[in-house]
């Protein structure tokens, strides 16, 4: 009895197993994205071109820099903001959603994230003037109008689509310390040329999409092996110097292409920009309202071609398929209390005759004023005068 009930409970045990939850990971570490997401982006399946996306992603991020500037951020907090705005453009599409309004909330998102938070209202207004000085138009102070409120909600929304987006996880890390750490372990402490070169070039790296393929500190180990070659510096290579910070060659070569091609691009002008992704974007809305139409209105044949048969033999029409059109007019669904229309109309006549009431006169103002006329006298009911005034002898009955 004891191995029967121990089977029975295992049985029982097995069936109801719990099942296990899926694992939360939570680290430091940057988000890293793979090689096929970057590839194909969203807004290059919107129609936009490689080209007009990369430009539009060093645009954003110059403007991070220059409000960061300008709104006397943090270096720090403007890299975490420039980190989210590439992070932001791989899940969403430059032709859905503006650079411009995405890059404020990542400013603002930011400078909440690096404890030096700025009013948006500051934000705005200081994106307002780097768009007058890139166009080289008159500066003049943002009005506080219909459109000033709009663009605040536009901003707020924006900063919450990021944060879902992103998944909440908007912890950046940054090699800024790194390069110090690093420059120290090799003698360089009192070499400052190396480490302002070294920190330049990381700050550069932010306008190019290392940070989402690369871990901090071969980004860090990339800015140093450039500054090292600018400068004519030896570095050890026997053992080579990188290996000591878990870092390789391949992609330290991979990361100084990156930033020099940066160096090479053509200066571009925001307001092109905007007009290739205005008319990517009408060609994306003409698209959806033909695939709109394609599902409301589907393509039906209505041609049907019967072949004649090589034997001779006549082929059956189907009963549904008729080969004459009629003039009928097709009779109308009513309900099941009712007959269609063609067997029995319906009477104009309503089905139960009620016996009409008589309306009863409400006294009016006038009549009122009738009646405190002829108050005083003492046999006003019987005056021909009042009773050709009143227009009802039965109002009296209301007073």
């Amino acid at each position: 009895m004891e191995t029967a009930t121990m089977t029975f409970t295992d049985v029982t045990h097995d069936r109801h197993k719990l099942k296990q939850p899926t694992k939360v990971l939570l680290t430091l570490s940057n988000v890293l994205l793979p090689k096929e997401k970057l590839t194909s982006t969203p807004s290059m399946i919107d129609g936009l071109d490689f080209e007009t996306e990369v430009d539009l992603r060093i645009v954003g991020c110059e403007w991070i820099q220059t409000a960061g500037i300008l709104l006397k951020l943090p270096q720090v907090a403007m890299a975490t903001g420039q980190v989210l705005f590439q992070r932001f453009y791989y899940t969403k599409s430059f032709v859905r959603h503006p650079m411009e309004i995405t890059a404020m909330a990542c400013t603002c998102l930011a400078s909440k994230v690096e404890e030096s938070p700025r009013r948006i209202r500051d934000v705005i207004n200081v994106y307002h003037h780097i768009r007058q000085v890139l166009n080289q138009k008159l500066i003049t102070p943002l009005v506080l109008d219909q459109n000033y409120v709009l663009k605040k909600t536009q901003v707020i929304k924006a900063e919450r689509r990021v944060l879902k987006e992103l998944g909440f996880c908007v912890h950046v890390k940054h090699p800024h310390k790194l390069i110090v750490m690093y420059l120290q372990a090799l003698g360089f402490e009192k070499h400052q040329s190396i480490m302002q070169m070294s920190w330049n070039y990381m700050n550069d790296s932010l306008q190019t999409d290392v940070f989402v393929q690369f871990d901090p500190e071969t980004i860090a180990c990339a800015c140093i092996y450039l500054s090292a070659r600018k400068l004519q510096i030896p570095l050890p290579k026997s053992p080579a110097w990188y290996c000591l910070f878990n870092s390789n060659e391949t992609d330290i070569q991979d990361i100084c292409r990156k930033i020099l091609k940066l160096y090479l691009r053509p200066k571009v002008i925001t307001e092109d920009l905007e007009r290739r992704v205005e008319e990517s974007k009408k060609e994306y809305d003409y698209a959806k309202e033909k695939a709109k139409e394609a599902i409301v209105h589907p393509v039906v044949h209505t041609d049907l071609v019967i072949p004649t048969p090589s034997n001779g033999i006549t082929a059956a029409v189907p009963r549904n398929i008729s080969s004459t059109t009629t003039n009928k007019k097709p009779i109308k669904k009513r309900s099941r209390s009712r007959t269609p229309l063609e067997i029995k109309s319906r009477s104009k006549s309503p089905r139960h005759l009620k016996k009409s009431k008589k309306r009863k006169l409400v006294p009016t103002y006038r009549d009122y004023k009738d009646y405190k006329d002829y108050k005083d006298y003492k046999d006003y009911r019987s005056n021909e005068n009042y009773k050709s005034k009143s227009r009802n002898y039965n109002y009296r009955k209301k007073y």
